[in-house]
């Protein structure tokens, strides 16, 4: 088997990279949102008291089973909730969830005030966060029940997020109620109890209480609302969880996520394997580069979408993520960068919606926070942390660091890890061994248009302080940019 060199001291210390610390008894990740639907439609069926929900979207006609009877409404998240409520007296439901512009709904088919009209505020509390400054928007995804188990990540609980490992293309079980089939989706959450399910619970209450003002107590309850049928991958292990919150209505500018990203580039010894939805943070690759410049520094592989599903998200995210990929291709001169986009079999594309970094096969973070500069200081993120405390903790982030891109290219974990071995590296063995399913990025240049949006991070602003002044954030994004082959800085 491939050894590797990993980072010798904890990122998970409490400080500008980590807000709180706590102990998950069980942890899960889980890949696919058919994993993550079926364990949070198991653990609903258990909770007694409180299930409390942050989310960039909600859809109540949501069905967490796709193929559940589509003439039955019974199984819709919306009317499971109300009748969970009806059945259980003591039970009570909150949903924070993003009030988003007009336009920004249009592009996603999602208007969030249907999901406001659909609740009675005595049975289901749903409230509409806004943030507090315009284009800023609520991101967090984060799922607690009774204080005691909790799921967090990249997954919204909306119509059109259902997928499973296959991705195939015009699969009939992602079928809309507008009858559209979306594009495949791939995605990261994870599951926790213990300690860190209640720290969970304490970041819900706090985002509450910012939104309405409404301080909510903790609860306690005598049942256990882990899903029976997800087997815990790691057992009492510490977990640190950061944030995104921008500097409005008076509160400070909270850039964990941020910091933690950075802290773990600078410390990687050997990967660093990221899959996002977008790659556009100046700073973020900045780091990256000067990784990249080190003759003995770590891998780098990213996984990503080719072309995203929205219009404004292909204009600002799409464009300038082309400019940062060709800066870091030409500063790759050990050749140890590699960026790709997965297809499916049919050659449709497949939206990769994660937000997961694996550091050295050690540390495992999944949340919300994408790697562009919004959710390192403008929307509010969360992200989970974890790290491997020895060889067994360590296989089991790199058996799913491999099950992920065997997934991706059609093979089983262990035909990549064999592939893995061989090749001597993670991007020389999806290059050789997945070129029909992973497609290259970054290896053109960009043109007049995409380095006008980088230069200027158009619709992605580094903080509430330059939101609406891109010319705030032009010197940044050129102080930042990752260095040329030559050692100077690009122009």
């Amino acid at each position: 088997m491939l050894r590797r060199t990993v980072y010798d001291h904890s990122l998970l210390i409490e400080g500008d990279a980590i807000w709180r610390t706590a102990v998950a008894g069980r942890l899960s990740p889980l890949m696919e949102n058919d994993t993550y639907f079926e364990a949070l439609s198991a653990a609903l069926e258990k909770a007694e008291k409180s299930v409390l929900v942050l989310g960039w979207q909600f859809d109540p006609r949501t069905r967490l089973d796709p193929q559940s009877p589509s003439d039955e409404r019974r199984f819709e998240i919306g009317e499971r909730l109300k009748s969970m409520v009806k059945q259980r007296p003591e039970l009570e439901v909150r949903l924070l969830i993003w009030r988003s512009p007009i336009l920004i709904a249009a592009s996603q088919g999602f208007y969030p005030h249907k999901a406001l009209k659909f609740f009675n505020k005595r049975m289901v509390q749903l409230e509409l966060e806004g943030v507090g400054l315009l284009g800023a928007c609520h991101h967090q995804k984060v799922v607690v029940i009774d204080d005691k188990v909790a799921f967090c990540g990249g997954g919204d609980i909306s119509v059109d997020r259902w997928d499973e490992e296959g991705h195939f293309s015009g699969d009939p079980r992602r079928c809309m109620p507008s009858g559209l089939i979306p594009s495949p989706r791939h995605e990261w959450m994870s599951v926790v109890d213990g300690d860190a399910a209640r720290m969970l619970g304490d970041l819900v209450r706090q985002r509450w209480a910012m939104a309405t003002e409404e301080a909510l107590p903790t609860v306690q309850t005598d049942g256990d609302p882990w899903p029976d049928h997800v087997a815990p991958i790691f057992t009492d292990i510490p977990v640190g969880l950061s944030r995104t919150y921008p500097a409005v209505k008076g509160r400070d500018e909270v850039r964990e996520n941020e910091a933690l990203h950075l802290e773990a580039i600078r410390a990687a010894k050997s990967l660093i394997y990221m899959e996002n939805q977008y790659f556009t943070s100046p700073l973020i690759a900045s780091a990256i580069a000067e990784r990249l410049a080190e003759p003995d520094g770590p891998e780098v592989v990213l996984v990503s979408t080719g072309r995203s599903p929205s219009w404004f998200d292909g204009l600002t995210m799409d464009t300038a993520r082309a400019e940062v990929l060709w800066r870091l291709e030409k500063a790759d001169v050990h050749d140890r960068f590699f960026s790709f986009y997965p297809v499916t079999r049919r050659g449709d594309r497949i939206i990769v919606h994660a937000k997961m970094t694996i550091v050295d096969d050690k540390l495992m973070r999944i949340g919300s926070s994408n790697l562009n500069n919004r959710s390192m200081g403008l929307d509010t993120e969360c992200d989970l942390s974890f790290e491997a405390r020895d060889e067994t903790e360590r296989t089991a982030i790199r058996r799913l660091r491999q099950h992920s891109l065997g997934h991706f290219i059609g093979v089983s974990t262990d035909d990549f890890a064999e592939a893995e071995s061989l090749m001597g590296g993670v991007g020389r063995s999806v290059a050789t061994f997945g070129q029909a399913r992973m497609r290259a990025m970054g290896l053109r240049q960009p043109t007049g248009i995409e380095r006008m949006f980088a230069e200027w991070q158009l619709g992605d602003p580094l903080s509430a302080h330059d939101a609406w002044r891109p010319w705030r954030r032009r010197h940044l994004t050129r102080a930042t940019r990752p260095r040329s082959e030559g050692g100077t800085a690009a122009g």
